[in-house]
């Protein structure tokens, strides 16, 4: 959503990096802590700056940051957290927390939860940073999907987006857009995690816990109603049924047609801005619409947490650096500088002016996560939702398919845990 150049980031400077360095420790007394963050999570100028700003205010801590890929990085931090060679502190994006955590590998961090302000964090960004009741990852930042809009199609149809605060006004709205040669929506049929956000709203589930497993859950009265809102809104438009929002890339497809709103982040409209230039100026925001109007629509918080290897040997100093990086003040910073929404809620008039990470903030608040354990990941692998979802849009029975891709679902977890 969001690369191995290695950097070593001291006092502000950038230069080459190597292995890690204790030896300032013994010499001046100075603690050095390894850092991974992730390729693109943060710019090199907001990287500068922090480092600067932390190494001055903590002169006994010397930072090291290596910048990681994304691809294999699963793979990469299961092996740190078995080594005696550990980084310090490694961001992790939020859904992984519980596998590297079923290992015994990260740091109990709930003693620090009240110190870090815990009470306001995202629930999309806490939630899957515990495992099992304890508190392994700290929210870092978050983004998520909204609406995105054609201003010029709305003004034609009539329609005031600012007037869209249900779903039921959203199916109103997206009836009227979706006229002529206009889409109401471009909506792929396999987009699912826009499909968990509706069947969140609706009080149901992907999966839930079942003693000591877990059972897939898409078979309950709630969860099939969050699947009949999903084919009433994609019937008002020519997303196909069988592909998901890559296949093609439905900023590409706005781009070229008249499409009126697609469902992604506001980071879609750049790109439909620069397959189209004529656009630019033309497309808006606004979070998905909830049941009711008081509460946005549930939306999958995606994002990054930050963890403390056990096997750290500066445990405190990583504590202290994280401390800095998820507080309010360079919270601020970040959401403006790289329009993330930030890890409370209470910080959310920091993107204010910035009207798709606005729309971003109030979905985040009350957003959620895919079902917390490490066997998920085994199930968006097949990923049988996908399968589900075509398969009721094109015809067959919703409850005879939710409950085929619930086994799937079930059994994928239990191979994965």
């Amino acid at each position: 959503m969001l690369a191995g150049v290695c950097t070593l980031v001291i006092a502000g400077g950038l230069s080459a990096c190597g292995g890690s360095d204790s030896s300032g420790d013994a010499a001046g007394g100075t603690t050095t802590i390894d850092v991974w963050l992730m390729r693109d999570s943060v710019s090199a100028q907001f990287q500068k700056e922090f480092v600067h700003g932390f190494q001055s205010a903590h002169p006994d801590i010397e930072v090291k940051v290596q910048i990681q890929e994304w691809d294999g990085i699963g793979e990469k931090v299961t092996a740190a957290l078995a080594s005696n060679d550990a980084p310090d502190v490694i961001e992790t994006g939020n859904t992984q927390v519980a596998q590297f955590a079923q290992s015994g590998g990260l740091l109990d961090l709930s003693d620090k939860v009240g110190e870090l302000g815990g009470a306001h964090w995202l629930p999309g960004l806490a939630e899957p940073g515990a495992y099992e009741g304890k508190q392994y990852g700290i929210p870092y930042y978050a983004a998520n999907r909204v609406v995105v809009y054609r201003t010029d199609l709305f003004d034609k149809a009539g329609v005031d987006p600012a007037a869209i605060k249900t779903r039921d006004q959203w199916i109103a709205a997206t009836e009227k857009l979706n006229k002529g040669g206009t889409q109401g929506i471009y909506l792929p049929g396999q987009t699912w995690y826009a499909l968990a956000g509706f069947v969140w709203d609706e009080g149901g589930d992907l999966a839930k816990p079942s003693g000591d497993s877990w059972k897939g859950t898409l078979d309950t009265p709630e969860a099939l109603r969050g699947m009949e809102f999903y084919k009433k809104l994609q019937a008002l438009g020519k997303g196909p049924r069988d592909s998901d929002e890559a296949q093609p890339p439905q900023a590409e497809v706005m781009a070229k047609g008249q499409v009126a709103q697609i469902i992604s982040t506001p980071g879609g409209a750049n790109v439909v801005t620069e397959s189209n230039p004529e656009l630019k100026g033309r497309l808006g925001f606004f979070p998905i619409p909830g049941k009711t109007a008081d509460r946005p629509g549930a939306v999958f918080t995606g994002g990054s947490d930050l963890v403390v290897p056990a096997a750290s040997g500066k445990q405190a100093a990583a504590f202290t650096f994280i401390k800095e990086l998820t507080g309010d003040a360079w919270q601020r910073k970040l959401a403006v500088a790289m329009s993330y929404v930030p890890n409370k809620t209470t910080l959310a008039d920091a993107v204010a002016s910035d009207p798709g990470t606005a729309a971003m903030a109030a979905g985040a608040a009350v957003g959620r996560a895919t079902p917390n354990t490490p066997g998920w990941a085994a199930v968006e692998a097949k990923n049988p939702i996908k399968d589900y979802m075509t398969a009721v849009l094109t015809g067959a029975d919703a409850r005879t398919e939710a409950a085929k891709a619930s086994e799937s679902i079930t059994e994928a977890m239990e191979s994965g845990s």
